[in-house]
């Protein structure tokens, strides 16, 4: 007998707290954008204030990667122990624990407690990992919740739009870092003969510690929100509470969610990564992990290649007044390209399906990058005018739009649909933790091997790069299956030992 409350679920109307849900769960995925794309100009003051004069004033490529990575390992660590938690512990018990670190660290990040090199930028490696372990954390709960909540007409289009507050996190940190330097230098007079006042120390620590504000106002309705219906009917068993819980959020009347009859459920059928777990989904683990990785290697490694379309010229500018055209530079980039393709993914991603979106986004991408690996040498020639460069900015910013509107979205919404309840939480943490790994080696690996051979590294990089989308393009062609228009128990259909579907192991009531 089908269980009538996640019936119910998947056929709920769109409701006011479907979008309650989509702003209290996206808040995390908007400070992980918003600290990502702070780091770049952070490390601008940080290279004008504390590198002496020969070495330009630029912070290495290299600090800036290990800045990048530190915390990028923190959320591969949280991925996997957030995820196995909200599996075992429930999501909602240790949702707020995760946004309370990502608050917290955020404001620590600002509070370097010293001002010498070494001890600021070992503070903030500190700071950034325990920040990062927080952000993995969110990634898997944030994504299980929406997915539980969300009816399956639309759910594809609610996990998206979850994940697409990571574009305003983009823009946001932008606009802070643009405000925050125009009222520094208006203090300062703008004078050009300091270029970097000792107050800019403070600029960048506002900067990263204004980011903590939007999260920490989410935190008491992610405390007041209910364990999700499907998490409480087929991991605690408890059919009474999903129902108790369901009524409480959801405008659904009671007698289309309350049972006839309730009879003790059965065992589970296998545990996690057992040989029965493999043989039934170890197929789609394999897909969601290795294209969350080739998209993150791409992803990440675009992202630190920001800096090298950088158009303006420093001349007697002073360190807001540079710092200020990078972040409008990254808002432009934002506005006109990262934004519209996360908008384009919540349109469209439940009319023409994940599968398809995915490959069309690691296609055109690999072609983007094929175009400027290609003409990189012509691009990067210094004689060429102002204006002719914005050319390449266009094709920079399609990156972005492709990979949001493509496998940057989907890959955070299929581990999400794909698995058992009682593993879809560990099952989306493992896959974003191999996707960082692979976001590690994207920003690490490209700005070493870019740094290292100018030009002719930045053309075989960006080849490189259009070589690894085509194969996650291919990955997802063999292996990755759609998930549209189907309830999440529907995407168990895989028979188990007894013969019986998972379907019915999981929504079945004996």
């Amino acid at each position: 007998m089908a269980l009538k409350v996640l019936s119910a679920l998947d056929l709920a109307r769109t409701q006011f707290y479907h979008f309650k849900a989509i702003i209290i769960t996206g808040m995390g995925l908007f400070t992980d954008a918003y600290d990502l794309f702070s780091v770049p100009l952070v490390m601008m003051f940080i290279g004008r204030i504390y590198y002496e004069k020969h070495d330009k004033y630029v912070t290495p490529p290299i600090v800036v990667s290990i800045m990048a990575a530190i915390a990028l390992v923190g959320t591969v660590i949280g991925q996997v122990v957030f995820g196995r938690l909200g599996d075992i512990v429930g999501r909602r018990r240790v949702y707020g624990i995760a946004l309370m670190i990502m608050v917290l660290s955020s404001i620590g990040c600002g509070f370097s407690i010293c001002t010498t090199r070494s001890c600021v930028l070992v503070s903030l490696g500190l700071f950034r990992f325990i920040l990062g372990f927080g952000v993995g954390g969110d990634y898997p709960l944030s994504a299980t919740i929406m997915s539980e909540y969300a009816n399956k007409r639309t759910r594809g289009s609610f996990i998206a739009a979850v994940f697409s507050m990571q574009g305003f996190g983009i823009l946001v940190a932008s606009v802070v870092t643009m405000v925050v330097c125009a009222i520094f230098n208006r203090a300062a007079n703008g004078a050009p003969e300091d270029p970097t006042p000792k107050e800019a120390d403070i600029a960048w620590r506002l900067i990263l510690m204004l980011g903590a504000i939007p999260a920490g106002l989410t935190f008491y309705w992610r405390m007041k929100m209910p364990e999700t219906p499907r998490y409480t009917a087929l991991v605690e068993r408890n059919i009474i509470q999903a129902v108790m819980d369901m009524e409480k959020v959801m405008e659904v009347p009671m007698s289309q969610i309350v049972e006839d009859k309730l009879l003790p459920p059965s065992p589970l059928p296998y545990p996690l990564l057992s040989k029965q777990f493999f043989r039934l989904h170890g197929r789609d683990l394999f897909s969601c992990c290795f294209t969350w990785f080739l998209v993150d290697i791409v992803f990440y490694s675009s992202n630190f290649f920001q800096s090298r379309i950088y158009l303006g010229e420093n001349g007697d500018k002073n360190v807001y007044q540079d710092v200020f055209e990078a972040a409008k530079l990254q808002a432009i980039i934002a506005l006109c390209s990262t934004i519209p393709g996360y908008f384009f993914s919540v349109y469209f991603i439940d009319k023409v399906g994940r599968v398809k979106i995915q490959m069309m986004g690691f296609s055109l991408m690999a072609l983007v990058f094929l175009v400027l690996g290609i003409t990189y040498n012509y691009w990067d020639n210094k004689s060429h005018s102002h204006k002719t460069k914005k050319g390449f900015l266009v094709l920079y910013g399609l990156t972005f739009f492709f990979a949001n509107f493509g496998p940057n979205t989907t890959t955070f919404i299929v581990p999400a649909e794909l698995f058992p309840a009682r593993f879809r939480s560990t099952c989306h943490g493992i896959s974003g933790a191999i996707g960082k790994v692979g976001a590690i080696i994207g920003s690490v690996g490209f700005v070493w091997a870019s740094d290292e051979v100018q030009t002719l590294g930045m053309t075989i990089s960006l080849i490189a790069l259009a070589g690894v989308c085509l194969l996650g393009m291919a990955i997802t062609f063999l292996f990755t299956p759609e998930t549209m228009g189907r309830s999440l128990e529907e995407n168990e259909s895989e028979n188990d030992v007894l013969g019986r579907s998972l379907e019915e192991n999981e929504n079945e009531v004996y």
